[in-house]
């Protein structure tokens, strides 16, 4: 039986996600490697000789209604969003054992067998982003505290065993990113990541490693032990150094996090140095370059945030709309009526924080559909709930036609 491995990137991110699939090689040789691609296949890019076996581009993943619900993403809620559905289509496979999902921003630095050993029994494989509790109050409210807000483990892995109940966990979790795959924290949500928080408690077969070698990234270094060189091997505790998660490096806060938790230690410095001087190189390849297809309207106008959470929220919309990428459709709604209906969203189009005071926590993305029981429970959270069936009805259809805010604001 097979192990089979994915990560998902767009096609920007191809190049660096090179060093995930070269190590995977070289210490997994062994092992299927999969793209799940957010984005769209470009027929001029030749991706033949790249070491992945094959690719699963978003709408090749039998997502419903994927291409306007792809609309309500940004690039990192879609890259996110889509690993449980290629997870799903990996499990399918005949000759499917187990799959593990790595960030492509991660690299292995020796085989990671107790890993795949853990999934003999267990169905779901977790890494905790903290295996230590931190001792500086500063430290929990960087790092503890970070974590309760974004998800006690991190989904820069999951190994799942093609068990059924392997397969019930896949159907949840894409229930799950289907409608909620946000970073809206002030919501309790952050992508795909804060959901599996529930997963020992749902789920049989949940196994945590804690192993400290494994997902070893800034916001646990502090607390683990690295030492050694590239040239020698790289430990951590005195093991060898499973994988290491280069999580937050083109923004700039994976070296700040390091230098405030890892003054001092010069192997975290020569991995940093190495994994810039590998990316820099690699970002010289034309495909780095590459636009992603979600990224501006028909004619070329690039997607607002509010654009995308207006008409996430707007299931009149999404009816009116289902090709929301049609500049003459739904970007033409929005510099009319859009104007007219969100005056601050329309002066901040990229300001999350305007954005999201203006929203509440909703099931996003229906097609242009609602159920009965999502209408009532709109009108209930309203406080409609004794009133009158007419009033209620005719609350409901204020909130499909003009949106919940405005109401909210009337």
């Amino acid at each position: 039986m097979t192990v089979h491995v994915f990560t998902s990137a767009a096609f920007n991110y191809i190049p660096k996600a090179r060093l995930l699939f070269d190590s995977l090689r070289k210490f997994h040789p062994e092992w299927v490697l999969h793209l799940a691609l957010c984005d769209t296949i470009h027929p001029d890019l030749n991706l033949s000789s790249e070491t992945f076996d094959s690719i699963m581009a978003v709408e090749q993943l039998n997502i419903p209604n994927w291409k306007a619900w792809a609309f309500c993403h940004s690039i990192v809620e879609l890259c996110t969003a889509i690993k449980p559905f290629a997870l799903m289509k990996l499990l399918q496979q005949d000759d499917c054992d187990k799959v593990i999902y790595f960030d492509p921003d991660i690299v292995l630095f020796s085989r990671v067998d107790d890993i795949v050993a853990a999934l003999d029994d267990g169905n779901i494989c977790l890494t905790p982003h903290l295996t230590t509790p931190e001792e500086k109050l500063s430290a929990v409210i960087e790092n503890e505290i970070c974590a309760l807000q974004h998800g006690v483990y991190n989904l820069g892995f999951i190994g799942v065993r093609a068990s059924e109940e392997g397969k019930r966990f896949a159907e949840w979790w894409a229930s799950r990113t289907y409608n909620f795959c946000r970073d809206d924290i002030p919501h309790g949500l952050f992508t795909d990541q804060r959901w599996i928080d529930m997963v020992p408690a749902f789920f049989e077969g949940a196994v945590i490693i804690r192993n400290p070698r494994h997902n070893v990234a800034p916001w646990n270094v502090n607390r683990r032990k690295v030492a050694g060189s590239l040239a020698d091997g790289l430990t951590i505790d005195d093991a060898p150094l499973g994988f290491y998660h280069f999580t937050g490096f083109d923004s700039g806060a994976h070296l700040g996090m390091s230098n405030r938790y890892a003054t001092t230690n010069a192997a975290v410095f020569e991995l940093i140095a190495w994994y810039s001087r590998r990316t820099a190189e690699l970002g010289k390849d034309p495909i780095a370059g590459a636009e992603w297809a979600f990224e501006t309207f028909s004619n070329g106008e690039k997607i607002a945030l509010a654009q995308r959470i207006v008409y996430r929220e707007r299931i009149d919309l999404q009816a009116a709309f289902p090709d929301p990428f049609d500049a003459n459709g739904f970007l033409s709604w929005w510099l009319t009526h859009g104007r007219e209906e969100y005056p601050n969203l329309f002066a901040n189009p990229m300001n999350p924080a305007v954005i999201a005071a203006s929203f509440g926590l909703t099931a996003g993305f229906r097609a242009g559909a609602a159920s009965e029981d999502e209408r009532h429970r709109t009108v209930a959270q309203m406080g409609l709930r004794g009133l009158p069936r007419k009033v209620a009805k005719r609350g409901w259809e204020i909130l499909r036609t003009s949106a919940v805010t405005r109401f909210l604001r009337s």
